[in-house]
């Protein structure tokens, strides 16, 4: 641990871009920058004759890049002791799977005129679908020829990762796919840019985004073989050289500032950068990721990230994003799970269907607060954008199940809310089942700081205490800890952590009434969930309605 240091870290969400400068001892906030994408809707892309289709642009990441930095740089500026020149390492992480097209010279094909309003051109953003049917085939292949490789990614490759995508625009936009040299992760890209690499070739692959979203691990030496990648398209196996070989963690250096972003960033050149990895990730070791420790990332949609011992051989789970060796701390297994959509399914539910803006979320929170479990007698799927675990399938849609002439628009936020709820008991009922044990739930993000009501809910639904992570920018956070450890300022990720990783005073406990009604919930939720979601199942429905009106009786009375 290095005294009088500090260190930068800048995270990529899904609408907006953020930097944070910690001091390194201490952990202690000196500067934070924050800028939207410019561009699209809140930076995104979209077509409203695909709603499957989200893309975003590199430029505008190099935008928010610039302004994040200098911003969080002028803040810290008039702390005591404060000096760029103090700066030891910046940690990177950002959405994904997002993959850019780019040239031999890492330029991203948008920046060139003849794609500049091509949308394939673009970055393909995580939360992507086009490719369904690519993953699909991804899938059945892989069953057939490579079955190892689904193993480690939950048994279904999904529409939201590196292949499925690639596939996807060599079908609809061959030009594009033909005009890119490869293609590179966002979480990859940015750090290139940092330190002025020139040729993808010398770009230094996170282990993270290549182990969770492209099939690659060291069991099979790297990324998926040309046979296979043949077997998908003799396009994508010629394309497989120019991918790469070998992925790392994110305590090893993917390059060093060049003079031209130093210049631009106000920071002397020459400062180490990590290589990067996803936000959900670092975000959970922001907030002290740990073996037996749980930690959610609730945002618009929600990463669960659990860590475990390298030593110990875990099994395959089915259903998750994968398990990769390095992906969350060196030294420690990743496992990855999540939903595709939560804070997005509330803002669909104020903005679309509620027609308000962001401040009708008080109204409705204020409202639903007043409610018992089970007294709306609603019940919902959380499927608005699809599985992503423990189904794994894009194609799967919300359901509101129970509605009267009665229900009003907090009865249904509610529902909503409980239904995503449901939906994290079943991804934690999976790793369970496979031995994974969870000791501690520490739960970060914006929905988790500023929603009380959501909070309860989680903890009555889990039957578990929720804890909130000590910073309100735990992703950013866990960036700058690894940009800490790149830069020599702490010998180990662990090391950092324990000096700088905190909680917030508040609990959220479960009640014994509420657990018990919400039992009873979880059951017709998983009636629904297996009967609408797995195939070749057979559920008798007729006595669900009659089920929840008979709880929201019982609950009223």
């Amino acid at each position: 641990m290095d005294s009088g240091k500090y260190a930068i870290g800048i995270d990529f969400g899904s609408n907006s871009a953020r930097a944070l400068i910690i001091d390194v001892a201490t952990g202690k906030e000196l500067g934070k920058g924050v800028c939207e994408y410019p561009g699209g809707d809140h930076g995104v892309f979209t077509d409203p004759q695909n709603h499957h289709l989200a893309r975003q642009c590199a430029g505008s990441y190099c935008h928010s890049l610039k302004e994040t930095v200098t911003t969080a740089l002028e803040e810290a500026a008039g702390k005591p002791g404060f000096s760029p020149e103090k700066i030891i390492g910046i940690g990177v992480d950002t959405t994904g799977s997002t993959p850019i097209p780019v040239t031999e010279d890492m330029t991203p094909l948008s920046f060139l005129d003849k794609f500049k309003d091509n949308l394939n051109a673009k970055a393909w953003m995580w939360k992507d679908h086009t490719s369904m049917e690519e993953a699909a085939a991804i899938t059945e292949i892989a069953e057939k020829m490579r079955p190892q490789y689904l193993k480690k990614c939950g048994g279904v490759y999904s529409s939201e990762w590196f292949f499925a995508k690639l596939w996807h625009c060599l079908k609809v936009d061959p030009e594009v796919f033909n005009a890119a040299y490869t293609w590179i992760e966002f979480c990859d890209y940015i750090p290139a840019v940092l330190a002025g690499i020139k040729h993808p070739d010398e770009v230094k692959r996170g282990i993270c985004a290549a182990g969770h979203k492209a099939m690659y691990s060291e069991d099979w030496n790297g990324l998926p073989d040309e046979e296979f990648l043949n077997a998908l398209d003799p396009e994508l196996g010629k394309l497989r050289s120019r991918l790469y070989e070998k992925a790392y963690p994110a305590d090893e250096i993917a390059g060093n500032l060049c003079e031209k972003w130093a210049e631009m960033l106000g920071l002397p050149a020459g400062i180490p950068i990590a290589v990067g990895a996803f936000d959900a990730h670092l975000g959970a070791v922001g907030s002290g990721v740990g073996h037996g420790s749980l930690v959610k990332i609730i945002g618009t949609s929600t990463c669960d990230i659990m860590v475990s011992p390298s030593s110990h051989k875990l099994p395959d789970i089915p259903g998750v994003c994968g398990i990769v060796d390095g992906s969350v701390i060196p030294g420690s297994y990743g496992i990855e799970a999540g939903q595709s959509a939560v804070g997005d399914i509330f803002n669909w539910f104020a903005t679309k269907v509620c027609l308000g803006h962001h401040e009708i979320f008080k109204g409705l929170t204020e409202e639903a607060e007043k409610l018992r479990p089970g007294q709306s007698g609603l019940l919902a799927l959380d499927w608005n954008n699809g599985n992503r675990c423990i189904l794994v399938d894009p194609k799967l849609t919300g359901m509101v199940l129970g509605l009267t002439l009665h229900s009003s628009q907090a009865e249904i936020y509610r529902a909503l809310i409980e239904g995503t709820a449901f939906g994290a008991k079943k991804i934690i009922d999976r790793l369970e089942e496979y031995g994974i044990h969870i000791e501690d739930i520490i739960n970060c993000g914006g929905i988790a700081e500023k929603n009380p009501l959501f909070m309860q809910i989680y903890a009555d639904v889990l039957n578990r205490k929720m804890r909130i992570t000590g910073s309100g920018e735990a992703c950013a956070l866990g960036s700058a800890i690894f940009g800490a450890v790149a830069g020599g300022g702490y010998p180990s990720v662990e090391a950092a952590q324990e000096k700088i990783c905190t909680c917030k005073d508040v609990e959220y406990l479960p009640d014994p009434e509420n657990v018990a009604i919400y039992q009873e919930l979880f059951e017709l939720y998983s009636e629904l969930h297996d009967s609408f979601g797995i195939k070749e199942t057979s559920f008798d429905h007729s006595g669900i309605m009659k089920k929840l009106l008979s709880i929201s009786h019982k609950v009223r009375k």
